[in-house]
């Protein structure tokens, strides 16, 4: 399930900014830019003065741990200038949960910058790598990137104490923490409250079709939502909404088509069971169907990743709350 990291050409866009790797290039630009007190005494690990060379060093490191999935660390520069504007950077912390760090040159505060690249890599995060939980330390006098976070939806979490070289010791920061269920809730996917569902209930009846495609080894496969779409990271079982006039096998035809490139007929769509899902603003009923005959090679047309899994290993997929029943039943079928 190991995701590749961002395009090392484009890196990653925004309205205004580009993300991208750094380069040995950048230590001169950065370094005018972060050995600064404004911006070093904010930064955990960065001493002041910051010494050139050791930037250097630093910068040389990244491609080593973009390389094993171990950080990854983007140079924010604009989409026009591509001179240097700050850093960004994400490592992984333990499964599922990545840190997130960002510093920007003190001519460029106050015009959202550090808000924009946030946002960028938080999506990425979520959607891309397939992140579960995204964290952050702040410096207790830096009030103006807690702003930042809880823009973007991070809450506060706890006080503690994190060493600061440029400060010579431990100093009180802030953590804060974004949750994939927190982003849920947000777009209206998280799960309705106990007893929310009753008649008269005005929340609108979403009609979703979903396919088990299963090759001749026995294994089912799984699509990864793309960054960019509702709950986005996440894996499923093939297919979509079920548009006015349609049939859900119908609706099954025309997804499969345009999401995987292959043909499948209505014939080889055998109905096994379905999900009733309440989220928070919807109600989700999805029809799961089966099928082991299609014509043409399953294709990414949309973006998403692809997975071919055995049933056992169904379970090790995170998939969206209205998935996870059908996977017990699936795996005791096959």
């Amino acid at each position: 399930m190991a995701a590749t990291a961002a395009d090392p050409e484009t890196g990653l866009l925004t309205e205004r900014l580009r993300l991208r790797p750094l380069g040995e290039e950048d230590a001169a630009p950065l370094h005018r830019l972060i050995n600064d007190w404004e911006v070093a005494r904010n930064l955990g690990p960065v001493p002041f003065p910051y010494q050139l060379e050791n930037l250097a060093t630093w910068i040389g490191r990244t491609a080593a741990d973009r390389e094993a999935d171990r950080a990854f660390h983007f140079c924010i520069t604009g989409r026009e200038e591509e001179h240097p504007i700050g850093v960004i950077g994400l490592t992984r912390t333990e499964r599922g949960t990545g840190r997130i760090g960002y510093w920007v040159g003190r001519r460029y505060w106050g015009h959202g910058v550090a808000g924009e690249a946030l946002a960028r890599v938080t999506s990425w995060a979520l959607g891309t790598l397939g992140l579960d939980r995204l964290i952050a330390y702040v410096a207790d006098d830096n009030a103006a990137s807690m702003r930042v976070l809880e823009k973007e939806g991070f809450r506060f979490t706890h006080e503690a104490e994190h060493d600061f070289a440029s400060r010579g010791g431990a100093f009180p920061v802030r953590w804060f923490a974004l949750t994939r269920a927190d982003r849920m809730a947000a777009s209206g996917h998280g799960r309705a409250a106990p007893g929310l569902a009753t008649l008269g209930d005005e929340r609108k009846l979403l009609l979703v079709a979903a396919v088990a495609l299963i090759d001749g080894d026995g294994r089912v496969l799984l699509a990864r939502r793309p960054e960019g779409k509702a709950l986005a990271g996440l894996w499923e079982f093939p297919g979509g909404k079920v548009q006015p006039g349609e049939t859900p096998e119908a609706a099954l035809i025309r997804e499969l088509k345009e999401e995987l490139g292959i043909d499948v007929s209505a014939s080889c769509l055998g109905p096994f069971t379905f999900a009733s899902h309440a989220y928070e603003k919807f109600h989700l009923m999805m029809p799961l169907y089966l099928c082991r005959r299609w014509q043409g090679t399953p294709t990414p047309l949309e973006g998403q990743a692809l997975a071919w899994v055995r049933p056992n290993k169904l379970a090790d997929y995170p998939m969206p709350p209205a998935d996870i029943p059908l996977v017990a039943m699936l795996r005791d079928w096959l």
